[in-house]
């Protein structure tokens, strides 16, 4: 058996005609930048989530951008963060002249560890930016109580999260700016790049979306210094289609991650954790093993493909030298980064795909 990791050309032969139809429409009226799919787009993303506010972007590293530009972040401010992530999270930090502050994690959902936060707080620290790994927000109701005490701004970096919940609010609610990502592999993913933030702040909102048409108030007319952070048309269309199924598919994925956790609870491997307050969109179906790499060389033999999410924490990367990070700072996260590895995860995976998966872990 040879097994597929994300089926992402199983997903697009179920909604290809609706797909199709939709990216028709587009190159039949050819308005392909700020097209009317955008709106419709935003429109549908508020009411899945409930924000008040969803804007559309051209990725979820430039979600991350607008967001902080929004805040008026100034370089040499601190933002609060976790070194277990993309390095998106913290390379748009660096990218605008901000400093990015790591935390450890929480050993068990892998996400920032609020009990160390305060202690990385200086008069420098602007905001904190929790991730949402592998489709689980992080305690984020603990945050906030920590980011009024001390004035600061939450925004969520929910990239791998969209349509999760914290306390029955999905995550896109939360903070002050929240954002997420459209990358093909994403839960909810286009057929390129895109991503959204989202916000319950109209003078945010109104703020963003000037932002990311190069700070134009009108035509020609530039308030902010901005950027081109616009979404494709066509990518609107395509996640407008997708994003119709989208509850379905959130439901199998956590049928999915069930039927994981049940084959794979007697074997000899740490299983993911979700906290009691939250849901998991289910971006990834990550284990913590011991011999990683003969873990992985066994199932590539099978036919089963694995993944890495991360092999190397950020405070440790070369780009991040400057910041005075060395071996040992952050020792959960470095246990965890030399033994996760991502499963297969995506809905439609089937029965006798994931029971040979799991018959072929010791």
């Amino acid at each position: 058996m040879t097994i597929d990791f994300a089926k992402l050309q199983y997903q697009y032969q179920l909604y290809k005609h609706e797909i199709d139809e939709a990216i028709h429409c587009v190159l039949d009226k050819s308005n392909y930048i700020m097209g009317e799919e955008v709106k419709i787009l935003e429109e549908n993303l508020q009411r899945f989530t409930n924000a008040k506010h969803a804007i559309t972007c051209s990725s979820g590293t430039d979600a991350l951008l607008l967001a902080m530009m929004a805040l008026d972040m100034q370089p040499g401010d601190e933002i609060i963060t976790t070194p277990f992530t993309f390095i998106a999270t913290a390379e748009t930090i660096a990218f605008l002249g901000l400093i990015p502050v790591f935390v450890d994690i929480d050993e068990h959902t892998y996400t920032i560890d609020p009990s160390k936060i305060e202690e990385a707080i200086t008069p420098k620290t602007r905001a904190i930016m929790p991730v949402s790994l592998y489709g689980q927000p992080a305690d984020i109701d603990t945050i906030q109580i920590i980011a009024n005490k001390y004035n600061l701004k939450v925004i969520i970096d929910g990239a791998q999260s969209f349509g999760s919940t914290y306390l029955d609010k999905t995550d896109s609610n939360w903070g002050d700016i929240s954002t997420t990502s459209f990358f093909p592999a994403k839960p909810l993913g286009c057929f390129g790049d895109g991503g959204a933030v989202f916000t319950n702040n109209d003078a945010l909102a109104n703020k963003m979306k000037s932002l990311r048409v190069h700070g134009q108030s009108k035509r020609y007319h530039h308030q902010y210094i901005g950027m081109g952070g616009r979404m494709d048309t066509l990518q609107c269309a395509i996640v407008n289609v997708k994003l119709k199924y989208y509850k379905k598919d959130l439901s199998l994925r956590q049928d999915v991650a069930s039927k994981y956790t049940h084959m794979l609870q007697k074997k000899d491997v740490i299983l993911p954790f979700v906290d009691k307050k939250s849901t998991s969109a289910w971006a990834q179906y990550s284990l913590r093993v011991q011999n990683r790499d003969q873990f992985q060389k066994k199932l590539k033999e099978r036919g089963i493909p694995t993944a890495v999410h991360y092999p190397m924490p950020l405070h440790l990367q070369e780009c991040f030298n400057y910041l005075g990070y060395s071996q040992g700072d952050f020792p959960i996260c470095e246990l965890i980064s030399n033994e996760v590895v991502s499963l297969p995860m995506n809905p439609y995976l089937e029965d006798d795909e994931i029971q040979y998966i799991a018959d072929n872990i010791s």
